[in-house]
């Protein structure tokens, strides 16, 4: 087989393929505008309800519930058949925005995120399994591209427009800005996606590893606001039912992931730790920085922001570069030097906060975006490659799942890192600076973990033969 790989980026939004993007660019906005777009009407949602208490569970709802929606796609869209599976999980995650925007109290707001955080993951996930169904392997690339474009867009467009929502209408107009989406998305299914036939056989409901992966998520975000020692026991408990849920799910007749997820052995397995550890590493900037600009260099929410959203830049223009390389080796090397960029970029915003450098923070912010873009796409190809056609929908499916545990345990360790150093109690800049170093220090060590992750699928992939997917 040949080490060369080829597409052009016309050959996604060209007649044969332009619907198909379309359906996916759809899928993923629904998930990436909706985290900007919450986040923004939250706060006034709870100034009109109350309830600031439990403004934190908004969000550790929504994570919780999309986890282990997204666990359970590839069994549902076996059991549903692709069609039907989005369909219907893109109407639940409708209901949930409808609760949601209706609320007369914070309670009602917490079960419609709920909802929404089900219906979302499953189909994030769905539209990740879609992705070597309805795309050649060599086209792939250019479609995880296209869907940095999307992220980056709502990095920036999402916080705008709901806040302008918020502010002219209401903060339950930003919530209902997804049901057009949801809409026009549910008709591009229809129109586009084959109704699969359905996979008789099954075998009962795994309410008990669900069960397992919910528990194991709801510790991690619990240990995310508890004192430090309480933290690590959270943690504890969490990785024992996430190692249940992965050893009861080897041993079932009907898996929700691949046998070898996980595994160090696979390039599989090796290549869904690099994808749990790379967000891990990078949660300490996505968790800290706006509030540490705030803080040591006096910003307000808005620059602050935008300078976070350096790191959107980063990704999303790196993604699209590199999406037309074409030899085998070169994306293989840009599988490895993703978590060092990563690794050296996160230490550049550290230098630069220590040293009050605004210059050295906008490169450090970019090269840890650049780490993700360069790299991404491939890992997740390449992972996509190596599996075999039986398990390519759990192994997809899996995908997104794996880094949302990666966005939430890395929240959970940045805070713990964080608080054991003293940071919630630092008074003063200089305190700040010293309470720091130890949360980026813990970021970088995941970020050389990742490294070494990426050494060991890269190695494993060269032995595999590689799955070209069928064309769309």
């Amino acid at each position: 087989m040949s080490d060369t790989v080829d597409g052009r980026w016309a050959e996604i939004f060209g007649p044969r393929y332009l619907s198909v993007t379309t359906i996916l660019a759809l899928g993923v906005s629904l998930f990436a505008f909706n985290v900007f777009l919450s986040a923004t009407a939250l706060p006034s949602a709870v100034q009109e309800l109350g309830g600031i208490e439990v403004i934190s569970w908004a969000t550790t709802l929504y994570l919780v519930f999309a986890i282990v929606g997204g666990a359970a796609a590839a069994l549902i869209k076996r059991r549903l058949g692709s069609r039907f599976a989005l369909i219907g999980l893109a109407s639940v995650f409708l209901l949930g925005t409808l609760i949601a925007a209706s609320a007369g109290g914070m309670p009602q707001v917490l079960v419609g995120r709920a909802v929404q955080g089900l219906g979302e993951g499953v189909v994030a996930a769905l539209c990740f399994a879609l992705i070597p169904e309805l795309f050649p392997s060599r086209l792939v690339p250019k479609v995880f591209g296209m869907q940095a474009i999307v992220w980056a867009v709502a990095a920036f467009g999402g916080p705008a427009g709901a806040g302008a929502l918020t502010e002219l209408i209401s903060w339950r107009a930003a919530f209902l800005i997804n049901v057009p989406l949801v809409l026009i998305f549910g008709v591009m299914v229809l129109l586009v996606v084959p109704a699969n036939q359905k996979i008789a056989g099954s075998s009962g409901f795994p309410g008990l590893r669900l069960a397992a992966i919910g528990a194991g998520t709801m510790l991690v975000a619990l240990a995310a606001i508890a004192p430090p020692a309480s933290a690590a026991l959270l943690l504890m408990g969490a990785a024992i039912a996430l190692v249940a849920a992965v050893w009861m799910d080897r041993r079932s007749a009907e898996r929700l992931m691949p046998p070898d997820a996980f595994s160090l052995k696979t390039a599989v397995g090796s290549g869904l730790w690099l994808f749990l550890l790379m967000p891990i590493a990078g949660a300490a900037t996505a968790v800290y920085l706006v509030l540490l600009l705030q803080q040591l260099w006096g910003y307000g929410p808005t620059q602050a922001a935008a300078l976070g959203a350096v790191m959107a830049v980063g990704w999303s223009c790196s993604s699209v570069t590199v999406a037309n390389v074409r030899k085998r080796a070169t994306r293989r090397i840009l599988i490895r030097t993703g978590p060092m960029l990563l690794a050296l970029g996160l230490l550049a915003v550290l230098l630069a906060l220590e040293t009050n450098q605004l210059p050295i923070l906008i490169v450090g912010q970019f090269a840890s975006g650049m780490g993700f873009g360069i790299s991404n796409g491939y890992i997740m190809l390449t992972i996509m490659e190596a599996s075999t056609d039986a398990e390519r929908d759990r192994t997809s499916a899996l995908l997104p799942t794996t880094q949302s545990a990666g966005n939430a345990l890395g929240a959970a360790l940045a805070g713990v890192a964080a608080n054991a150093a003293g940071y919630a109690q630092a008074s003063g800049e200089a305190e700040i600076l010293v309470a720091i170093v130890p949360l980026f220090f813990m970021a970088v060590s995941f970020a050389v973990l990742a490294w070494l992750a990426a050494l060991r699928m890269v190695h494993l992939a060269k032995t595999t033969p590689i799955a070209q997917f069928a064309e769309g």
